[in-house]
């Protein structure tokens, strides 16, 4: 064909790109193209939201490439399912290539744009897509284990295999002069903690295959930079999944190994959000579809807001609102702790998560949060609740996380810090405990045990 757009949505790269590579197979001539999609953005609150920032910074690294290659970036604002079919008429493109995205707005969507014009998605974002890593009945998987076994199993080079567009097929005249501005798309721009870009994933790659060895060690501790980083880039696809799928499996070490299980945790809650779409409203675990969370709005407002009077949770919840980022080990104990002990519904957490996280991800944060609530696939078990001060003497034991969020108890001893409430005086400024653990978590696992199946 003479003509072609390629869509980046979730996939802010040029490199290892399969649509663009598919794109430039298939056509003359390739426009790369990218729409501001008011149909998400005028859900945002914040105006400064770190994602819309992300993501404007990303792309303009990619105009600057397309530009190297004498072509730009076609940036528009609107509904993608009215200015995709807009532009492909109005620049002739014959066919429109595009990433797969199996998310539940995402469907509808590209449903719409197929019907005005030739759509065709490949797969990109997830190494194996929903119908892929199927158990022996043909059915997915509803535990990770036996699903990580067979995801193994399944793996060939080919699967992981680079895509190389052709950039000598990107048009020089598309129809389009580059990025919009931040003012254009009705945002302002924010700070950020990362490098964004393909850049910035390639450089944070490159840090971590450094560290990757410890990483089985050092990943649960959020007082140290153990974890790879890389969450953001996975989200928006800055980097690619095979790349990062490669490089795990080129080291043979504990730490290597444990990261590509993290990378298959990812695609098993991709895999179950594709297959039961239905966990964005309920449960997964059917029981307890009907568990009534007694949880009050103003424990939850202390939750958001850090000021529960535990002080690894409130670090956790602090970093959050400044910084858009949470450890991972630090999102379950605060989910774990909204659930278990101020027993309110996973899905208040889940939403300020998704509101928060700059590498918000529904198919990751519903997983992790029904695991947290034990209500999900492979969940914790309901009778397993985390005490979120051995949480902390464990996993932050000189408190060097919590002082550095927690202010009020940064002159608190190396034991105090983490439970700040036996002393004589409260620390000045700091809230005392919304709730007794032992009491909480117990009463959790009577809700639980009332929805067990007979």
């Amino acid at each position: 064909m003479s003509r072609a757009l390629c869509w980046i949505r979730r996939d802010l790269r040029l490199h290892d790109h399969a649509a663009l590579a598919m794109a430039t197979t298939a056509a003359r001539e390739v426009a790369v193209v990218f729409v501001y999609d008011t149909v998400i953005l005028d859900t945002l609150p914040d105006k400064a939201d770190r994602r819309v920032t992300f993501i404007h910074q990303s792309l303009e690294e990619i105009d600057e490439r397309l530009r190297q290659y004498g072509s730009r970036l076609v940036a528009v604002i609107g509904d993608p399912a009215v200015e995709i079919p807009r532009l492909a008429r109005s620049w002739g493109a014959k066919a429109v290539f595009a990433a797969h995205d199996d998310d539940p707005y995402a469907l509808p969507r590209d449903a719409r744009v197929g019907a005005e014009v030739e759509l065709v998605t490949v797969k990109d974002h997830v190494v194996f897509e929903r119908q892929e890593v199927l158990n022996q009945s043909g059915l997915p998987f509803r535990v990770f284990t036996p699903y990580s076994k067979a995801w193994k199993q399944r793996l060939t080079p080919e699967d992981i295999r680079e895509h190389v567009p052709d950039m000598t097929r990107l048009s020089p005249t598309p129809p389009g002069t580059g990025n919009l501005s931040m003012k254009d798309i009705g945002f302002e721009p924010t700070s950020l903690w990362l490098k964004p870009g393909a850049t910035g994933a390639a450089e944070r790659l490159a840090w971590f295959l450094g560290q990757i060895d410890d990483y089985a060690d050092r990943r649960d501790f959020p007082g140290v930079e153990g974890t790879s980083g890389l969450s953001v880039h996975l989200r928006f696809g800055t980097v690619s999944v095979r790349e990062c799928t490669k490089a795990a499996m080129s080291r043979d070490s504990k730490g290597a190994a444990k990261w590509l299980d993290e990378l298959i945790w990812r695609e098993f809650y991709h895999m179950l959000l594709a297959n039961f779409p239905s966990v964005t409203t309920t449960t997964f675990q059917e029981q307890y579809s009907s568990l009534r969370w007694p949880g009050t709005k103003a424990d939850f407002d202390a939750w958001c807001a850090g000021q529960t009077g535990y002080p690894l949770v409130d670090a956790a919840m602090r970093c959050l609102n400044a910084t858009g980022w949470m450890h991972n080990r630090l999102r379950m104990v605060c989910a774990m702790f909204l659930t278990k002990d101020l027993l309110c519904d996973y899905r208040w957490g889940e939403a300020y998560f998704a509101e928060k996280l700059l590498d918000f991800d529904l198919a990751s944060n519903n997983g992790g949060w029904q695991w947290s609530a034990s209500t999900g696939a492979d969940a914790q078990p309901y009778f397993r609740v985390f005490n979120p001060v051995l949480q902390s003497r464990k996993f932050d034991s000189n408190g060097a996380f919590i002082r550095q969020w927690v202010p009020e108890l940064a002159g608190l001893s190396d034991d105090e810090v983490h439970w700040p409430h036996d002393g004589l005086f409260a620390p000045e400024g700091y809230p005392p405990p919304l709730v007794d653990h032992r009491e909480q978590a117990a009463k959790a696992v009577d809700l639980f045990r009332t929805h067990q199946p007979r």
